[in-house]
C-alpha cells in the first residue's frame, strides 16, 4: 500500500458512515505510512470515538425530543411534499402551541416553495401578529394584497393599519366603501371607528360603530368597542347598556362579561363586578386581564 493510499483511506473515514471498526483499521493502515507514535495513536482514537458517540447521542435525543404530532406531521409531509393542506396543518400546530418563531419559519419555509401564494402571506402576517410583531404583520398583509386584493385581506390589512393610527386604514376603508362587490361595507366602517378609537378621538368612533350597528345590530365586536370609547368617556353606564346588548346575543362573549366588570368596578359596585369577572374567566380561565381585575377587588 503507497503513502497515497494511506491518505485517501483517511479521508474516506470522513466522507462515509462507517463503523467504529473500520475506523481503526483506517487508522491503523495511516499510522504504519505515517509512523505515528503509539501514544498519539490512541489519544486520535480517543478523540474520534468521543465526537462519534456524542454525535450519535445527539442524534438520539433530537429523535427523542420531536413530539409525537410534530413527527406524524413532519413524515406526512415528507411523503406528500405538495401537499400545502399538511404544511398548514404544521404550522397551526406550532401557532396553537403559542410557538410563534417556528410557525413564522415553516410558513417561510412554504413561501420560499410558492411565493406567489397570498394565503401564505396572510398566515405570516397573522403570525406575526399574534407575534406583537406590527411591522412585519403589515409588511406580510401588504404583499397578499399585491398579490391577490381580496377585501378579507384588506379588511385585516386595514385593522392593523387602524391599531398603528396609521392614517392608510381611513384610505383602506373608503375603497371598501366604493367596491359594492367588496361586500365590506360594514367592516369598513369599523375600521374608521376602530381608528379613531386609537387616535383617541371616542366620540367620533362611537358614531362609526353606531353606523356599523344599523348595518347589523348583531355585529358584537361593534358593541364592544363602542363600550370602550364610552367607558374612556366616563360613560359607564351607556357602556353597560351596549354590553348587555352584545352578551345578549352571545351568551359565551368573555371579552364583554370582562368589560361589565370594568364598568360595574368603576360604580363601586364590587359584587357585578366580581361577577362578571368571574363570568369571563368561566369562558377563558387563562383569561389574563380578568384575573388580574378580579384580584384587585380582594
Amino acid at each position: 500500500m503507497s503513502y497515497k493510499l494511506g491518505v485517501m483511506s483517511c479521508a474516506n473515514f470522513f466522507t462515509s458512515k462507517i463503523s467504529i471498526a473500520v475506523i481503526v483499521n483506517h487508522l491503523i493502515l495511516l499510522a504504519i505510512y505515517l509512523t505515528m507514535s503509539k501514544s498519539f495513536l490512541i489519544i486520535f482514537l480517543l478523540v474520534i470515538i468521543g465526537i462519534s458517540a456524542c454525535n450519535d447521542v445527539a442524534t438520539d435525543k433530537a429523535a427523542v425530543a420531536m413530539p409525537a404530532t410534530e413527527k406524524e406531521f413532519r413524515d406526512a409531509i415528507i411523503a406528500h411534499p405538495d401537499s400545502f393542506a399538511l404544511k398548514e396543518k404544521l404550522i397551526k400546530y406550532f401557532s396553537d402551541n403559542s410557538n410563534f418563531g417556528q410557525a413564522i419559519a415553516e410558513t417561510e419555509k412554504a413561501i420560499k416553495e410558492d411565493s406567489a401564494n397570498a394565503k401564505l402571506w396572510d398566515i405570516k402576517s397573522m403570525l406575526y401578529f399574534l407575534n406583537r410583531d406590527t411591522t412585519h404583520a403589515i409588511a406580510a398583509l401588504e404583499k397578499a394584497i399585491a398579490i391577490d386584493p381580496q377585501p378579507v385581506y384588506k379588511i385585516s390589512l386595514g385593522l392593523t393599519y387602524a391599531q398603528t393610527k396609521n392614517q392608510k386604514a381611513l384610505v383602506l376603508s373608503d375603497e371598501l366603501l366604493k367596491n359594492p362587490n367588496a361586500k365590506a361595507g360594514m367592516q369598513a366602517l369599523f375600521i374608521k371607528g376602530f381608528y379613531f378609537s386609537y387616535m383617541g378621538n371616542n366620540q367620533k368612533a362611537i358614531s362609526f360603530f353606531d353606523d356599523c350597528l344599523a348595518l347589523d345590530y348583531t355585529y358584537i365586536d361593534a358593541y364592544k368597542e363602542k363600550s370602550i370609547c364610552l367607558y374612556n368617556l366616563a360613560k359607564y353606564n351607556d357602556a353597560i347598556l351596549s354590553l348587555k346588548k352584545a352578551v345578549a346575543l352571545q351568551t359565551t362573549y368573555d371579552e364583554g362579561y370582562y368589560w361589565l366588570g370594568r364598568c360595574y368596578q368603576k360604580l363601586n359596585d364590587t359584587t357585578k363586578a366580581t361577577e362578571n369577572y368571574q363570568l369571563a374567566l368561566q369562558i377563558d380561565p387563562d383569561y389574563a386581564e380578568a384575573k388580574d381585575a378580579l384580584n384587585s377587588l380582594k
